[in-house]
């Protein structure tokens, strides 16, 4: 089954990071990425760019309106995702504590639908 682990991040945390501390938290995803890609569990991972550039859609009345910056306001944003292919919930959990931030914000594991309603 496939899980999305969601990296959840907060800018002051990440801002009291020394530039030593960043770099390790780099080097941990490349580790990680690493080791699902090698056991076959990686299908996608990325990192997302700063909140700042986020535009949120809402389609009202068959009119397109686009607002500035996250919907939610909240000091933790979306900073990330691993989409993984495992057998169990447990095992997506092993992984997401793997992540660096979940020593530092938290990841968020869910299970990924298919897009094909006959499986729902």
């Amino acid at each position: 089954m496939k899980y999305m682990l969601l990296i959840y991040s907060n800018a002051e945390s990440w801002a009291g990071l020394s530039a030593e501390q960043r770099d390790g938290l780099a080097e941990a995803h490349e580790s990680l990425s690493r080791e699902l890609t090698e056991q076959g569990l990686l299908v996608s991972a990325a990192g997302l760019a700063d909140p700042i550039t986020t535009r949120t859609v809402q389609v009202r009345d068959e009119t397109i309106n686009t607002t500035d910056g996250p919907y939610a306001e909240a000091k933790e944003h979306l900073a990330g995702f691993y989409l993984i292919d495992v057998a169990s919930e447990e095992r997506a959990i092993e992984i997401a504590a793997k992540v660096p931030e979940a020593a530092l914000g938290l990841v968020e594991v869910r299970p990924a639908r298919s897009l094909d309603l006959s499986e729902w």
